[in-house]
């Protein structure tokens, strides 16, 4: 019996959603307390914590498709690793890169002002260069890859967990 066997499906799922829903709210307090502006890329990330949450519900209301919803919190954390390690390397080198907002939209953009405009906690207002809080000597986008691929880890290993 392994450690991921010790514990109901259920419990793995809940937790999980449970630490997405709350990194959304810890994102969304520190926005207000300092009056951070998130910029598209911020807001996607932010986006997609909140589909990891939903498809983590779901495994835990329905935990017989649990491969289903393992496979597809895993491809979502992957994206959102990836949109991560694309806005560190965009605070990292600056002077290489567009900045979002500055050319014409793409989908990420226009689904973050789609969102926007309908629900002002995802309003997108600051620029994907710009490092406007770091914890560690880590900037906001550093630590969400690392959450991001502690997130792929998790779905992974719960893979592997037996039935």
């Amino acid at each position: 019996m392994n450690f991921f066997s010790r514990f109901p499906l259920r419990a793995w799922f809940v937790t999980l959603a449970l630490g997405c829903f709350g990194l959304i709210a810890f994102s969304l307090g520190l926005q207000g307390m300092l009056r951070l502006a998130p910029c598209p890329l911020c807001i996607f990330q932010r986006l997609l914590y909140l589909v990891i949450g939903i498809l983590a519900l779901a495994g835990f209301l329905l935990p017989a498709a649990r491969l289903l919803w393992q496979g597809a919190i895993a491809a979502t954390a992957l994206l959102g690793a990836g949109t991560a390690a694309w806005q560190t390397w965009m605070q990292l080198a600056p002077g290489l890169v567009n900045e979002c907002s500055y050319t014409d939209p793409n989908l990420i953009e226009r689904l973050v002002d789609w969102f926007g405009m309908r629900f002002p906690m995802f309003l997108a207002s600051g620029f994907c260069t710009s490092v406007e809080w770091s914890f560690l000597g880590l900037s906001m986008a550093n630590w969400s890859l690392l959450i991001f691929l502690a997130i792929l880890a998790y779905a992974v290993l719960l893979l592997r967990r037996a039935g």
